[in-house]
């Protein structure tokens, strides 16, 4: 990390210099400390440069130019996403950052860091990557813009950008540089884009289709009739040409393949995604269906007009790793700690962390709030329990603040590992954008046995007392193991487990591709059932998201309905945040659903967008704070639910704001009379209207937490993402 230390290992140069907008944490679960391993294990002098001061050029001559190239990312979180809420305000605070201070990376941190890098040494090799340019590698709505950028290769002026998981891209790519071939010329690793010239093809066997031709949107020509014979084939036939050759099924898809290995899709241009929302969606809904590496397309889209126009070229996205690649990569020899040069400053993402482990990669559950699938893909891809269980020995001997609590075994969710298709050959060509939506797909293998298996092993080393799991858990697949289930609820819950039902209602859901609150009801059952056997109190920490796309003010009171009748007081709520990509960031600007073939006409999906309305979805969520009685009682006025307001049982908010006199607080806000109930209906939470002198003593008791009463939920603002490579 510095000259000091490169003379102390005698080098003159590094072979690769890695920037990182994070500390620099030399442990797997950091894609930075996995990176500059797995190239220090081919033999390569990797120099890391931690979050430097991009306000020059000069700190990132630091360590000289590198001789190979230099690897940039804005660390483990998107760096917009890291400093900014939902509500564009800035963070005050940075889990990856000594001291967890503020502002020691800039926003859109891959391309700052690229041009000063390409600024200090003009003629050095630059490759980006990570999640914030994986997930940026085409045009994309940059909600805190709130526009339509480019893709981040050409503002970046980056020479390749490695998306996903890039183990095998940069370790073949050092490898070919370091035998002299020019970073221009490497043209054929999967998971890499690449800025060409317009109608470039990497060899004359490559052709090329437009996108509009397989999903058009609009009108659908029609399809021409198949026992229509064209004057061609009949001038041909009188001819006598040779009869038709009945071709063997197993000949026809080798064809099909091979033209599919050799064939790219051009995208509509940067400029017509600008210009019309529906060819935006066209473009999202055509790159997420070409995302399976088993028979994903090359994609390319053109950026610019006239002489200046340059195509960004996509391949195909990379191979899943094997398990004995998974078992190397985190095998690899980490300090489990921080560089030395930080002292004793608290890092938080480092607090978090630190004794958990990493069992497995990707997830086929395709929320399409989330970023997962398109970074890490959605096939899994699982280490071997002999390493996972060598890695909690590794944690037990040789980090000293180890107490015996091993606080996660998980990934991107926590019940996933080892499951995958029974079959191969329908994995490498389903098109499917998840597994378990509409229905868990019947080709999914769900089964929880290595699972368990890896649990009773892993808590039965010497030295463990005990293992929780921290991730999140797919409930509707834990359902299907009531053994499962059993074992996670008795010995691996520290009394709070975080699930993810995210809405009640079947309008968001079908927008998020999750399950309905009726998987959520029948895993919560069994959750009590197992906690009360094991004679332990414990809860569900349910999170749920205001704003989705697709959300009306209606579904938002509904799920406070459903929260207030479950007793869950949430503290801290997650608002939607439309993150570069995502299928849901794609309805948020679009208004229309990618999930569907898009057209001119096709399904419109309102979405909270002004900033009232989406504060008024989050209060919602938090129906019980007095802050937010005004909106919340305002909005139902405006709704017509005046029937939802009062002191019974069956009421949303009370008739005067908690902790506020009557007389201060007046009946309605701003002076305006009392909304009436529709005619004919009668209040149904307040049954008849309660007289005065009694209902200061309702309002305190509403106010006061019930016996009993489950703890708030939590959904934290920022929680480290802990699994991008």
């Amino acid at each position: 990390m510095s000259r000091a230390e490169m003379q102390a290992l005698g080098w003159d140069e590094c072979d690769v210099v890695l920037v990182t907008g994070d500390a620099y944490l030399d442990h797997p679960s950091f894609g930075m400390a996995l990176v500059g391993r797995l190239l220090e294990a081919q033999g390569l002098r990797v120099g890391i440069l931690s979050q430097p001061d991009w306000k020059s050029a000069e700190p990132f001559r630091a360590l000289g130019r590198p001789r190979l190239f230099f690897g940039i990312t804005a660390g483990n979180m998107d760096s917009m996403v890291n400093r900014y809420t939902s509500d564009r305000k800035i963070r005050s605070d940075d889990a990856y950052t000594p001291g967890a201070a503020a502002g020691r990376r800039p926003d859109r941190a891959v391309t700052v860091y690229a041009q000063r890098a390409r600024e200090a040494f003009p003629d050095a090799n630059v490759v980006i990557g990570s999640i914030e340019a994986s997930l940026r590698r085409i045009a994309h709505y940059d909600y805190w813009s709130d526009k339509v950028r480019r893709s981040v290769l050409p503002d970046s002026k980056a020479d390749l950008l490695i998306f996903g998981n890039a183990e095998r891209a940069l370790v073949d790519l050092a490898h070919r540089l370091a035998a002299g071939e020019p970073i221009e010329s490497i043209r054929d690793l999967r998971g890499t884009a690449f800025m060409v010239k317009p109608g470039w093809l990497p060899s004359g066997e490559w052709s090329e289709i437009d996108s509009l031709t397989l999903d058009r949107p609009g009108p659908v020509a029609p399809h021409p009739d198949p026992y229509a014979m064209e004057a061609e084939t009949v001038t041909a036939a009188a001819d006598g040409a040779q009869p038709v050759r009945i071709v063997p099924a197993a000949e026809r898809v080798a064809v099909r393949r091979a033209a599919r290995g050799k064939t790219v899709v051009r995208m509509p241009s940067y400029e017509a995604v600008v210009a019309d929302p529906v060819m935006y969606a066209h473009a999202s809904r055509v790159f997420h269906l070409e995302s399976n590496p088993g028979n994903a397309r090359a994609l390319v889209q053109a950026h610019g007009e006239g002489p200046g126009r340059r195509d960004v070229w996509l391949n195909p996205p990379p191979l899943p790793l094997t398990t004995p690649e998974m078992d190397f990569v985190y095998g690899l020899h980490y300090a489990r700690r921080p560089h030395p040069s930080y002292g004793d400053a608290r890092i938080p993402a480092w607090d978090m962390i630190k004794f958990s482990i990493n069992i497995m990669r990707g997830c086929f559950g395709g929320c399409t709030f989330c970023s997962i699938t398109e970074h890490e893909g959605r096939i899994i891809q699982s280490r071997s329990e002999a390493s996972i269980l060598h890695e909690i020995e590794e944690i037990r001997d040789k980090t000293p603040e180890f107490k015996g609590h091993i606080t996660d075994l998980g990934g991107p969710t926590a019940n996933m590992y080892r499951m995958a298709c029974k079959d191969k050959k329908i994995e490498s060509s389903c098109r499917r954008l998840s597994c378990v939506y509409p229905g868990i797909c019947e080709n999914l293998r769900t089964d929880h046995a290595p699972l368990i298996s890896l649990y009773r092993k892993a808590r039965a080393i010497p030295g463990v007392k005990r293992v929780t799991i921290g991730s999140g858990l797919r409930y509707d697949l834990a359902v299907r193991s009531p053994e499962y289930v059993r074992e996670l609820v008795t010995h691996h819950v520290s009394g709070l487990l975080k699930i993810a039902p995210e809405h009640t209602e079947e309008g968001p859901l079908s927008k998020m591709m999750k399950p309905g609150i009726g998987t959520y009801e029948k895993f919560a059952a069994m959750f009590e059932k197992y906690s009360q056997e094991a004679g332990k109190k414990q809860h569900l920490v349910p999170y749920f998201i205001a704003a989705h796309p697709g959300t009306t003010d209606a579904d938002m009171v509904n799920l406070a309905l459903w929260l207030k009748k479950q007793g869950f007081k949430p503290d801290q709520v997650q608002t939607f945040m439309p993150t570069p990509m995502a299928m849901a960031t794609t309805m948020y600007h679009s208004r229309r659903n990618p999930l569907r073939k898009v057209s001119a006409d096709s399904e419109i999906v309102e979405t909270a967008r002004a900033g009232k309305l989406r504060k008024l979805h989050k209060a919602l969520l938090r129906w019980h704070d007095p802050e937010n009685w005004p909106l919340i009682r305002e909005a139902l006025q405006q709704m017509e639910r005046a029937d939802l307001i009062g002191n019974g049982p069956n009421c949303l908010v009370p008739r005067h704001q908690p902790g506020v006199p009557v007389a201060a607080a007046g009946s309605t806000p701003a002076g305006r009379a009392p909304a009436k109930p529709p005619a004919g209906k009668r209040p149904s939470c307040g049954g008849k209207r309660t007289p005065a002198a009694e209902r200061g003593t309702e309002r305190t008791q509403a106010a006061r937490p019930s016996a009993g009463t489950k703890p708030a939920t939590a959904r934290k603002p920022v929680r480290p993402a802990k699994r991008h490579a």
